[in-house]
């Protein structure tokens, strides 16, 4: 089951003694943990009745003895152990020795006064091992949402915390966190300080305050190209030297947003969803949508005939037959007529 479908059971007080718990969205795995800790402890009882383990220097057999043991002054304890490498394919180079079939004697006979919850940080469990299709009904995947998903996420949040998104608002802001969640999370709390209750974020506002690595930076930076921005577009430019980022990794990233582009074009044109595209090329699926709208400015031959030119460029920058700062201003320039 997914985490939402666990999170409605919890809810509704049906709460498992076991869950293993997969996937690579941490946040959400984070947010999990803490509703499952709400649900079960008192907040003056964590320190007792709360143990975390970490199964790269803890045996599960140690760990089971724990679940095993009864709370001090709670009623319930939860018992986390993390790295339980044994569930997936990965290779565990850790020298502590599991038993796992020690877990399925212990699903047998749970402890009436524990929750035990084993921790997985990998894309998906090894389905071919007996002891994972023994626990299926008893796992958690925490993956990366999908782009509808991750836009519900972004609103409900702005609701729950009292300000509105202007419209775009929210695509923009997913794009510029690189959709990962942790950072979103702050820097809607950022936001929702800035414009206080009730107020509304605003393109402007988030491009003021919304942190953006060097990717998005560039992404930005062909956006506001395309769109003839061209004031803008040189601003970052001149930001992404100042903030000692090489200008052939620039023009890298800036080949990697146009093969994007052209990417989606072609394979939007045979009947792909920006959800098949994104599994094809290897992108998040938001970055898909952002580069399916930066596409519509240009047919096929003009991007092809772009990235000859950055091929080009990306040539005499590195023999020395163009300063490669200089280099990068008139083929921008260029682009932008």
């Amino acid at each position: 089951m997914d985490y939402k479908a666990a999170v409605r059971e919890i809810g509704k007080g049906a709460v498992s003694p076991l869950y293993i718990c997969y996937g690579t969205e941490s946040y959400l795995l984070r947010e999990f943990i803490a509703f499952l800790t709400q649900k079960l402890v008192q907040p003056e009882l964590k320190e007792f009745a709360v143990s975390r383990y970490d199964l790269a220097e803890t045996s599960l057999d140690d760990v089971l003895e724990d679940a095993r043991t009864p709370p001090f002054m709670a009623e319930k304890k939860l018992v986390i152990a993390e790295n339980a490498l044994f569930l997936t394919g990965a290779k565990d180079s850790a020298k502590i020795e599991h038993r796992p079939e020690r877990l399925l004697d212990y699903r047998k006979e749970p402890s009436e006064f524990s929750v035990l919850v084993l921790i997985a940080a990998a894309d998906k469990l090894d389905e071919r091992k007996k002891i994972v299709k023994a626990l299926k009904d008893v796992t958690v995947s925490f993956l990366p949402m999908k782009p509808d998903e991750l836009l519900q996420w972004v609103h409900r949040t702005a609701e729950r915390k009292g300000f509105k998104l202007a419209e775009g608002t929210a695509d923009q802001l997913i794009l510029y966190a690189n959709g990962d969640l942790q950072q979103l999370a702050a820097e809607m709390e950022k936001l929702a300080l800035y414009v206080g209750p009730g107020g509304t974020v605003t393109g402007d506002t988030v491009d003021k305050l919304v942190t953006r690595g060097t990717e998005q930076n560039v992404f930005v930076l062909v956006d506001d190209i395309v769109s003839l921005r061209l004031s803008r577009a040189f601003e970052i430019f001149y930001e992404l030297l100042k903030m000692k980022e090489e200008p052939i990794k620039i023009l890298l990233l800036i080949v990697r947003q146009f093969r994007i582009m052209l990417q989606v074009k072609e394979l939007s044109a045979i009947g792909y969803s920006q959800q098949q595209i994104a599994s094809q090329i290897g992108v998040p699926p938001f970055a898909v949508r952002a580069a399916a709208e930066q596409a519509k400015k240009y047919d096929r031959k003009r991007i092809e005939e772009i990235l000859s030119q950055l091929a080009e460029l990306d040539y005499q920058m590195k023999t020395g037959q163009v300063d490669k700062v200089m280099g990068l201003e008139l083929f921008l320039l260029k682009l932008a007529s």
